[in-house]
């Protein structure tokens, strides 16, 4: 069988190095980058001016955590890090590595030191160890025993204890762009001495499909090779149907729901349905609860469009109950058009800021009695000590305004809410102007 079996192309990177292999090796290992310089996407930490290039000339390197999304270049750049400066490079994983397995590590980094060799631990998804393994690392930094790499899908402000970022420089790896797949596509093509068999637009659906995962493009690409006939060209369609689509980046509980829902929130507040929708669809594909989506929309209607519209509200309450009711996919339009509804409608925050103006100063005077003119009198004695007396029923007055205080005396008459000059807001600045000035030619304050 062993006979029979393919051979690796000529251009192979193992095979022209003379290595002996016992099976084909995936094209990413194949492609993996031998030098700093063939890393790809990230010229901003590698590139002339990098961070890392200019630690590199002074041959020193201190700890650092690699923050980015899959497929970037993190372990790579790790252990090329290594290479450049000398230094032993070791490998563990927060996923499969305990308290035994750090301490290992450690013993054989002291020992290796003694004989005058370095250690770089390259420490792979190092926000999934606890606070209290976080710490061990702290002792083996500061005295030089190591240099630590970790690397990170997460958010390291919040993932990674206080101590340890104190010690370490983050770095943040970006998704490959379109160019940089391009580059990676043209050097899989020079290697494998053949070219993907897609059309210009076909090829342009597969960069968007890689979702700036340069490991994920390269097996994208090794799955089209595999799958085409002699001379066949794939064009979008044909494409799609072989791959089945890799399934977008999304992680319900990580950066990426949070960055998703906040570019949804933000086109809404700045009135641009498309990018709204463009984000809704994004979220909805990647398999976020919809009911989650449809609360949100709620809460944009309340924070960024309060009373220049308020049938907002009203459209956003539906929506969700709408969904409730149909449920997937019927009821996910439903949740769409609320997205279109509020990110048309003019925008107020008004009523959120004077909400919390209110709050702020509810905190401050909280023991403060309201006026006794507007406390009820149920017992002689209230009514004795002034309950009620001189309070002005407002619908006997004319316009049905009275005019009256009703603010605590001691804290005198406050203003929080400061209508803008749009949407059905234009209206109640009216009405308040007009109060406002009754309040004044009334004697109230």
């Amino acid at each position: 069988m062993n006979a029979k079996r393919q051979q690796e192309p000529t251009t192979n990177l193992f095979a022209a190095a003379g290595m002996e292999q016992d099976a084909p090796h995936p094209l990413p290992d194949r492609l993996r980058p031998r030098k700093l310089s063939d890393v790809v996407g990230q010229d901003h930490i590698l590139g002339p001016d990098g961070a890392l290039t200019r630690m590199l000339e002074t041959r020193t390197l201190g700890s650092l955590i690699f923050w980015g999304p899959p497929g970037t270049g993190k372990t790579t750049v790790a252990r090329l890090l290594a290479d450049a400066t000398e230094l032993h490079f070791e490998q563990i994983s927060a996923v499969f590595s305990g308290v035994a397995d750090l301490k290992k590590a450690f013993d054989a980094a002291r020992a290796r030191r003694e004989t005058g060799k370095g250690t770089l631990l390259f420490v792979d998804e190092v926000h999934r160890f606890n606070r209290a393994q976080q710490d061990s690392f702290l002792p083996v930094m500061e005295d030089g025993t190591v240099v630590l790499v970790g690397a990170t899908t997460e958010n390291p402000s919040f993932e990674l204890n206080a101590a340890l970022l104190s010690r370490a420089r983050v770095l943040v790896f970006h998704s490959l762009d379109a160019e940089a797949i391009e580059k990676l596509y043209a050097h899989a093509e020079e290697v494998e001495g053949r070219k993907l068999p897609l059309d210009a637009e076909a090829r342009a659906v597969l960069v968007r499909m890689a979702d700036g995962d340069g490991r994920a493009a390269l097996t994208l690409a090794e799955e089209v090779w595999r799958s085409a006939r002699k001379d066949e060209v794939f064009n979008p369609s044909q494409l799609q149907e072989i791959l089945q689509r890799r399934a977008p980046i999304y992680d319900k509980s990580a950066d990426g729901h949070y960055n998703l829902i906040s570019a949804l929130h933000k086109s809404v507040r700045g009135s641009d349905p498309d990018a709204a929708l463009y984000y809704l669809a994004r979220m909805l594909d990647a398999g976020e609860d919809p009911l989650f989506l449809a609360r949100r929309v709620v809460r944009m209607a309340v924070e960024d469009i309060g009373l220049a519209d308020p049938q907002a509200l009203v459209v956003a309450n539906a929506a969700k109950d709408a969904y409730d009711f149909l449920g997937s996919p019927e009821g996910e339009l439903a949740i769409a058009q609320a997205v279109v509804y509020v990110a048309t409608a003019p925008k107020s925050n008004a009523v959120y800021t004077a909400f919390g103006a209110a709050k702020q100063v509810a905190k401050q005077g909280g023991s403060l009695l309201p006026p006794k003119h507007i406390l009820n009198s149920p017992t002689k004695l209230m009514k004795s000590e002034g309950y009620g007396a001189g309070y002005q029923y407002d619908h006997d007055a004319p316009d049905a305004f009275s005019g009256q205080d009703y603010f605590p005396e001691a804290l005198g008459r406050q203003t929080f809410y400061d209508p803008p000059d749009r949407g059905f807001e234009r209206e109640i600045r009216k009405r308040l102007d007009y109060w406002d000035r009754l309040r004044k030619e009334r004697g109230g304050t």
